[in-house]
């Protein structure tokens, strides 16, 4: 009896191929931001404006940008001043160095005071409700119908003067700094309240909130470690904002005389130096105003992209 081999045949491998894992929020995120052309080109230059501000100070000492020398008064842009030379000499470039500093610094700060006050009120307003949110609310609707440019200059002039100067690292500062950054956080967190608070009616309701609440989860590790998280969104794109406003409350009170005494100085007590030569010199104004521009445009740009990479509503790309 005779058998039939069947031919064997080789069997080719099938290759699986994997799909890559789901990006995460964080990667997302960053891809939408990546893509807002004007997002990214408004970091390159806030990135720049920081190394101008904190690493030229690598190239000129604090000494250069209060030395005064009459007999260079008023001089035009030039090899040795790039930027020229103030009323009593100062060169313009050293000072717009450091004086970016000090506004950099006032608007961060500001912002995290404000952030803090605005995240307080907010979120025991929108989570507890009732009584203590009305309370806490008709108080910051109240603070919202009196001019801001009008408590910062009241609230400037009564205060300022009134404490010392202070050294940080062996820099003098003039103790208006201090003022002046809790002035700004103090006439601006109602905004950045009420959008806490819409966060939390719409957050407090939730499977998750109603869940912590169940099995016994404290009322503080709800607000902070359940509910705040998922709210950041909103919170970070007004906090990136509140930068550029800052700056720019700070420029307004210090061209009015009343923000940041000399002898430090700011972008803005820079440009009131400059209001008396605005024909005759306008290099005095030119170069700090730009530098404000340059900032409040960057800025403003980084919150638009943050606002459409952070929105949940989004489409994934």
């Amino acid at each position: 009896m005779s058998t039939i081999n069947a031919p064997v045949t080789a069997t080719k491998p099938q290759v699986v191929e994997l799909e890559a894992p789901p990006l995460t929020l964080r990667q997302m995120t960053w891809r939408r931001f990546r893509r807002h052309k004007m997002a990214m080109a408004g970091m390159v230059m806030l990135v720049l404006l920081f190394v101008y501000s904190f690493g030229g100070s690598v190239v000129y000492s604090q000494a250069e940008a209060t030395a005064t020398d009459t007999g260079l008064r008023l001089e035009g842009p030039s090899a040795a001043h790039p930027f020229g030379t103030d009323t009593v000499g100062r060169d313009i470039l050293a000072r717009t160095i450091y004086g970016g500093q000090i506004s950099l610094i006032i608007g961060l700060a500001a912002v995290i005071l404000e952030t803090l006050l605005g995240i307080v009120v907010g979120a025991l307003a929108g989570y507890y409700g009732g009584k203590l949110d009305s309370v806490l609310m008709r108080f910051t609707e109240a603070m919202l119908n009196i001019p801001q440019l009008f408590i910062l200059i009241v609230m400037a002039k009564f205060f300022g003067g009134r404490l010392p100067d202070i050294e940080i690292f062996g820099r003098p500062f003039s103790g208006s700094v201090v003022v002046i950054i809790v002035i700004i956080a103090l006439t601006s967190w109602m905004y950045l309240a009420r959008i806490v608070r819409a966060e939390f009616l719409s957050l407090k309701e939730n499977d998750f909130v109603l869940a912590a609440r169940a099995i016994g989860t404290p009322t503080r590790d709800i607000i902070f470690r359940h509910v705040l998280p998922n709210s950041m969104a909103p919170i970070v794109v007004a906090a990136t904002l509140g930068v550029a406003n800052a700056i720019l409350a700070e420029a307004y009170i210090s061209f009015l005389g009343l923000g940041v005494q000399p002898p430090t100085a700011t972008w803005g007590n820079m440009l009131d130096g400059a209001y008396d030569y605005l024909e005759s010199a306008p290099w005095l104004w030119i170069f700090p105003g730009l530098l404000i521009l340059f900032t409040v445009l960057s800025i403003n740009f980084v919150g638009d992209g943050l606002r459409d990479a952070l929105d949940p509503r989004s489409r994934p790309e």
